[in-house]
């Protein structure tokens, strides 16, 4: 499918497209990120951030492309030092850790979450929420072999570290997205249908 097929975005619709204003997204959504990744229930290998629902709203806000330089923008700042990882951190020893999986998963659950969304799958709840859950999944595709590699768990120890803690908030976070979403457009067309129009 061409680009010239795939459905404008929300961001879209709402700033336009030029590269100035695509690079103000990409860092506005590794912002946003940096900024929910602070609330946090601590827990030990891998604590209960905000960072997920960020990267579902980014991603699906933003589109497959500049969702996934969001998230690389986001890991990259962390890693020169910047203190946007999950309780302030900052370093390769994060990407290195047990949470840097998650981390690496964040730029393909974007990326998927965004693919979507510019095939309309972010307009309505049921399929919005279908969207939210994949991206959800992708992220411990990637983030549970990392904890099992880094700390030498076995199976049952990588889905008690790093899955089970997490099913409940992360369905949660994608209802929440699922909900904003659609409510979004809504707001939009909305918006649209009451501006004046010009014949």
């Amino acid at each position: 499918m061409t680009s010239a097929a795939l459905a404008p975005t929300l961001s879209d619709r709402v700033f336009g497209r030029s590269l100035v204003m695509d690079a103000t997204l990409v860092a506005a959504g590794a912002a946003l990120t940096a900024i929910l990744a602070q609330v946090a229930v601590p827990l030990w290998p891998v604590p209960i951030t905000g960072q997920t629902l960020a990267v579902l709203l980014v991603g699906s806000s933003l589109g497959a492309v500049r969702g996934a330089l969001s998230m690389v923008l986001y890991a990259v700042l962390g890693v020169v030092g910047l203190p946007v990882f999950s309780d302030a951190s900052s370093g390769w020893q994060v990407i290195g850790g047990p949470t840097g999986g998650y981390i690496v998963g964040f730029i393909f659950a974007a990326a998927l979450t965004g693919w979507l969304a510019q095939r309309s799958w972010d307009r309505k709840m049921l399929k919005a929420l279908a969207v939210f859950l994949a991206g959800t999944g992708v992220t411990f595709v990637f983030g549970l072999p990392w904890l099992a590699l880094v700390l030498g768990l076995d199976l049952a120890g990588t889905l008690e570290g790093g899955l089970y803690p997490f099913i409940v908030g992360g369905i949660a976070k994608s209802v929440l997205a699922a909900g904003l979403m659609p409510l979004a457009w809504r707001a939009i067309e909305r918006a649209d249908a009451a501006a004046p129009h010009r014949d």
